[in-house]
């Protein structure tokens, strides 16, 4: 796992801190939320709240699955941020742990990228994993948050991602209120996915959407594989910009 780190006043940065800038706050939001989005993209995860919000008792179960999700990634969030501050290394761009954290997240996200697109199987055939959805959707609900918790902690390209804003948010220099704020922000990115159907749900009402859900699970499921090596590849040409960038300036 790459080292998170906050800036070291002490230590002469070069770096500007973007404080309260409005404009540097929203450059900043606008980042994390690209990389919360990109997290929120998780195929089993979104398949499994469909498959709950078409059983019984949709809104309360799928109500506590989102709220695990949340829980999980803020808590994820929360230690990589405490983590930074501890450790107390520089992160501002063209530095050699930002430049670093940089160019393997790029990496592990290319592997990632390039292993989903050739193990895509033909089209409209769904990923090997989805054979087990069923099997997950019949688990009490206790085991099913604590197994999704455990899948969204260990997934590593999750883990580069969460890594990766949480070296952002840590480089901006905030003061601790406003990256707690900033860090709310995009933990809430994160489930955007599942907010989405859920809030549909509850708005709408299960007898109008259970068409759409029914659709966007078997689409879903046909198109998963292709999906995260597309947005993989996506992410790994970004950050591998921005590691080249990091070399230049260091």
């Amino acid at each position: 796992m790459p080292v998170l780190s906050a800036l070291d006043p002490a230590a002469g940065s070069t770096m500007t801190p973007i404080g309260g800038s409005p404009l540097n706050l929203l450059s900043l939001g606008a980042e994390l939320a690209g990389f919360g989005l990109a997290i929120a993209f998780s195929p089993l995860h979104i398949a499994l709240l469909l498959l709950l919000l078409l059983g019984p008792d949709p809104l309360r179960r799928g109500g506590l699955f989102v709220a695990a999700w949340l829980l999980t990634s803020a808590l994820e969030l929360a230690l990589m941020l405490s983590l930074g501050h501890g450790l107390v290394l520089p992160m501002e761009k063209g530095s050699q742990h930002r430049t670093g954290l940089d160019l393997l997240a790029a990496g592990a996200l290319l592997a990632l990228g390039l292993r989903e697109l050739l193990n895509a199987g033909e089209e409209g055939e769904s990923p090997a994993w989805s054979r087990r959805l069923d099997g997950f959707g019949t688990l009490p609900l206790l085991p099913l948050l604590g197994l999704s918790s455990l899948v969204q902690v260990v997934s590593p390209d999750d883990l580069f991602l969460y890594a990766k804003a949480s070296g952002n948010l840590l480089a901006a220099g905030l003061d601790r209120s406003r990256e707690w704020l900033v860090g709310g922000f995009f933990t809430l990115s994160t489930a955007l996915l599942l907010l989405v159907p859920l809030l549909a749900l509850a708005v709408l009402g299960r007898e109008r959407v259970i068409p759409g859900l029914e659709g966007g699970k078997s689409w879903l499921l046909r198109n998963a594989d292709p999906l995260v090596g597309l947005v993989s590849l996506a992410l790994a040409v970004y950050l591998g910009w921005q590691g080249i960038e990091g070399l230049r300036l260091g």
